[in-house]
């Protein structure tokens, strides 16, 4: 894995702790609400959930060091969060005034200041990652039969402790050095007012596309160069009775948001529905509605940013632009709101009670001329540039794929048309395929032509450097593996029907195309029982962009796989880590088990149904080594989704919590 991999894998960690935020943003809100003045001195019950508001904030740095431990782990086991707490306690032990004093043999008061300032959310990542490390290093490891208790997960807390005293003494000479950076760094973006406000919020919406983002966040919103800004604002009047917080100040690193993610962002949504294909417009409303709602309320933009980032890069560029002129505007003019967790409706409610929300109903006024800048640029940029955002290619994908699926020879005609979008038999190294993706080693990535896959039907193209690509193309990935691969040896590919497993695959569209006209409900039950993962934390960027399909995960508990639903099974990669089935009213339903197990080569898998079977739901299709998967796959969070999302109305009665294999309603969808 490559440096910006590695980072993008942290900055998915690190989702876990920041999804406390909002319980803590709900009490000290409500806490606020009741008792806006006296910071729970006029109210017991307001003192209450400050207080457990601020014990969630108060403790970031930990539930850092605990969720990106177990956010990094191969398989999300305890024993890696139990691991980033133990490091975190060893490192921050070993670094406080105290011990350095002591072990250096020098006066306390001669001790670096830095050393006051060690529990911070650096500190907290470092201890994760580095847990998280250890955790897949040696969760396996067997020890002597002596020791043989502290072999496998119990061991690693042990080991961690061992390394963190190493970590330590080397941070007792680089972090003085690191500290003080960031210190400087956030001074003079502090000591730039506003302008460094909007500089902040500029790159804070440039990183969000690699993940790095958190990194920034935590300069600005927490205590690591002094500004602190969510919990000072948070804090409310405590802070400004304790000299932590300035009326009109503190808060102008999130105020400016607000505007973004309420008015902005469902602007440019707007914008993006009206300039797609009249023949597009109800599929792209449906999308735009339903992310333009979560940014609104929720503050949760990634729906609605992911929708146009990589397919329109300079719309996000404008995005960003946008985003840094309003927190600038903002901060500027002393118009003050703060959250806890994101700069949503939810929050701006519960904030307009803190006692250092400062005219914050002029951020709405500033909101809504947001939404007509966003509006206009957005909608100006499209139609100037022919942006192909969504709603503006389909016509093009719909009418060649028809094209080539009439065709006899379809499978090896699309393959030779992937062939010339990948750049040709001379940068290709090599071609594999999962249930729904070609995984591509190419010379260079460059030459990938990332417009002409989607214009052949691809739904996302994936570089995850310069030699590896994946291609999403749906259940027939195989089949269009097996052509590429022929055609580079110069052999002819072999027609679909040499294979009746290959046949049922290649009739996919066919199947669909007899039931599109079915209209009933279908009931999608969990495949497998465990516990449901939202699609956006699975471990792979084409299943969590929703590039593959629109559904949930589940992490798997138990052995046996069913059917979700009845259907045929038009496809079972021939690692058996994987299916493929269509239900009668047409929709494909892809199961995967596991993350990149594609390379366990059918290990951990056993196969108890085959390709072409009409089966009803809960009938046996897999069934599962656990141990072996967890011990060998990446992941054993498993997508469950639905490829052909386009074609079907907004998933309903979505699971959460624990599931039981053919029993639990996953999610419900009815034909568009």
């Amino acid at each position: 894995m490559n440096i910006l991999g590695y980072l993008q894998k942290i900055g998915r960690a690190l989702m876990v702790p920041v999804a406390t935020l909002p319980a803590a943003a709900i009490m000290m809100g409500i806490g606020y609400w009741i008792d806006p003045q006296g910071w729970g001195s006029g109210s017991a019950a307001a003192a209450l959930l400050i207080k457990a508001g601020a014990a969630i904030i108060d403790n970031m740095s930990i539930l850092f060091a605990v969720g990106v431990a177990y956010g990094m782990s191969r398989d999300k086991d305890g024993a890696a969060a139990l691991a980033g707490l133990v490091g975190y306690y060893v490192l921050t032990s070993l670094l406080s005034p105290g011990a350095v004093a002591q072990i250096q043999g020098i006066p306390l008061e001669q001790v670096p200041k830095a050393f006051g300032k060690i529990h911070n959310q650096f500190v907290g990542i470092l201890s994760g990652v580095i847990a998280a490390e250890l955790y897949n290093r040696f969760s396996q490891v067997e020890l002597h039969k002596a020791l043989a208790f502290f072999s496998g997960r119990r061991l690693v807390p042990i080991v961690t402790s061992f390394v963190m005293i190493f970590v330590a003494f080397a941070l007792m000479a680089v972090w003085p050095v690191i500290y003080n950076g960031l210190v400087a760094f956030g001074m003079s973006i502090k000591d730039m007012g506003p302008a460094g406000a909007g500089i902040y919020a500029f790159f804070n919406r440039l990183l969000i596309p690699i993940g790095l983002h958190h990194a920034l966040n935590s300069v600005f919103w927490f205590d690591v160069a002094g500004i602190n800004d969510i919990p000072n604002f948070l804090g409310g009047a405590k802070s400004l009775a304790e000299g932590k917080a300035v009326l009109g100040v503190t808060g102008m690193y999130q105020a400016g948001f607000f505007p973004i993610m309420m008015f902005g962002l469902p602007g440019a949504a707007l914008a993006i529905y009206h300039q797609s294909k009249a023949q597009n417009k109800a599929r792209v409303a449906s999308i735009m509605i339903a992310a333009g709602f979560a940014s609104f309320f929720t503050g949760v933009t990634e729906p609605l940013e992911f929708s146009f980032m990589f397919v329109a890069p300079l719309l996000y560029v404008l995005h960003a632009v946008l985003a840094g002129l309003s927190v600038y505007i903002a901060a500027s003019m002393h118009w003050i709101s703060g959250f806890g967790f994101s700069a949503g409706m939810v929050d701006m409610v519960l904030s307009s009670r803190n006692p250092l929300a400062n005219h914050w109903a002029m951020l709405i006024v500033q909101g809504v001329a947001f939404f007509g800048v966003y509006y206009f640029v957005f909608r100006t940029a499209i139609r100037a540039l022919d942006l192909k955002t969504p709603g503006r290619e389909d016509d093009e994908v719909g009418a060649l794929n028809v094209a080539v699926v009439s065709s006899s020879g379809s499978t090896a005609e699309l393959a030779q048309a992937y062939l010339s979008v990948i750049g040709g038999a001379a940068n290709v190294v090599n071609v594999d395929a999962c249930i729904t993706r070609l995984r591509l080693t190419v010379k260079d990535a460059d030459q990938v032509d990332t417009a002409g896959a989607k214009s052949l039907g691809a739904s996302g193209v994936i570089k995850l450097n310069q030699q590896s690509v994946q291609i999403v193309v749906g259940p027939r990935a195989e089949l269009i593996a097996d052509a590429l691969r022929q055609q580079l040896a110069g052999v002819p590919a072999a027609p679909a029907a040499a294979a009746p497993a290959r046949a049922a695959a290649a009739a996919l569209p066919a199947v669909a195309a007899v039931h599109a006209a079915a209209d009933a409900q279908t009931v999608l039950l969990a495949p497998v029982s465990g516990e449901v993962v939202a699609l956006a934390d699975v471990p792979d960027a084409a299943f969590a962009s929703k590039a593959v399909g629109e559904g949930v995960a589940i992490r798997p508990t138990g052995k046996l796989v069913v059917a979700p639903c009845a259907g045929k099974l038009v496809s079972i990669f021939n690692t058996n880590h994987a299916f493929a089935l269509v239900t009668e009213a047409g929709a494909e339903i892809i199961v995967h088990i596991g993350i990149e197990t594609v390379n366990l080569g059918g290990q951990g898998f056993k196969r108890l149904a085959q390709v072409g079977a009409d089966v009803k739901a809960g009938d046996p299709v897999l069934e599962l080594d656990l141990d072996y998967l967890a011990a060998h796959a990446v992941s054993t969070i498993s997508p469950v989704v639905l490829s052909n999302a386009d074609e079907f109305g907004e998933l309903t009665q979505v699971a959460s919590g624990a599931v039981e294999a053919g029993k639990t309603v996953l999610f419900k969808f009815r034909k568009s």
